[in-house]
């Protein structure tokens, strides 16, 4: 794997009051399209690197110890979190690797600072944990952070038990590991399926796991739009409704959008959701015809008809 010679990074988007970023820092999140990999950075050689820590405990360890290893020896390192978010424990984790931080409080967050020690602790153990792995139970490719990385999340199994066989060239927005893609090419009358997601280890756990040649994947945000799709026959997707931990269901209605205006007139999609979310009115304003196709375990099957 080759190696970036890169001296300032930052991961995520810490709160500008809280953190001064250096202007030129190379961003390294999986989850800023087009951004640098964190893995990728050559191991020690890194001045100071700032960290939006995940929430995740088996995630957070990972990027904290891809962090370290991309640090030179008594290179910066600063670290925050919300404290219900994983703030509180950034500090006992950041110790437990040999690091010695100072910690302080502010808006909610817990922000370290210290230096990447001469010796760190426990890095090969963090690394395995929260790098990729093949999952028995999924009997998939995954790694800790993307979505349902360890289960299959039950809207997506409702969804799966309700899709007919599709047929021409569609998309999966939000792809994650590919398991609808997957189903969608069981059917021999698709003939190309564009997989979209924002995190780019998705992607990558994606390509391991489709594995066939009508699958293209991309990384990108589809809120931004101009994916370049057009005329498909169908769209199938289970739309995220949370960002930064919070919800927002202004990100399923965009994806509703976007699938509308990437479909031909008569194309379809297939959306799964949370009975709770209000997707009703954004479906009926963009598509001629919609239909509940099955309600069940606190999720919904909306087939949309443009």
């Amino acid at each position: 794997m080759s190696t970036m010679p890169v001296s300032e990074a930052v991961y995520g988007a810490p709160p500008l009051e809280l953190v001064e970023v250096p202007p030129h820092a190379v961003q390294v999140s999986p989850l800023s399209p087009g951004a640098a990999r964190l893995e990728d950075l050559e191991p020690g050689r890194l001045e100071r690197l700032d960290i939006l820590a995940p929430a995740g405990t088996i995630e957070r360890r990972y990027v904290l110890a891809l962090g370290l290893k991309a640090l030179r020896p008594g290179g910066r390192l600063t670290a925050l979190a919300p404290k219900d978010r994983g703030g509180s424990r950034l500090a006992k984790e950041l110790a437990g690797f040999g690091c010695a931080v100072q910690e302080e409080a502010r808006r909610h967050h817990r922000i370290c600072v210290g230096t990447r020690p001469e010796a760190i602790s426990g890095l090969e153990d963090a690394l395995h944990e929260g790098g990729p792995r093949h999952i028995d139970n999924l009997a998939l490719c995954t790694q800790a952070g993307i979505f349902s990385y360890d289960r299959l999340d039950p809207g997506t199994a409702l969804l799966l038990a309700h899709l007919p066989p599709l047929a021409g060239a569609g998309a999966d927005f939000g792809c994650g590991l590919g398991i609808l893609a997957r189903a969608v090419l069981h059917s021999p009358k698709v003939t190309a399926l564009t997989l979209i997601d924002l995190d780019r280890r998705a992607i990558e756990m994606a390509t391991r796991n489709v594995g066939d040649p009508r699958a293209t994947l991309r990384w990108a945000d589809i809120r931004a739009g101009g994916l370049g799709l057009s005329r498909l026959d169908f769209v199938v997707m289970n739309p995220p409704f949370h960002d930064g931990g919070a919800e927002d269901q202004a990100l399923g209605q965009a994806f509703i959008a976007r699938a509308a205006e990437a479909l031909r007139p008569g194309g379809s999609l297939w959306l799964t959701a949370n009975t709770h979310l209000p997707y009703e009115a954004p479906l009926k304003a963009a598509f001629k015809s919609v239909t509940l196709k099955a309600s069940a375990g606190g999720y919904k099957i909306y087939e949309a008809r443009r």
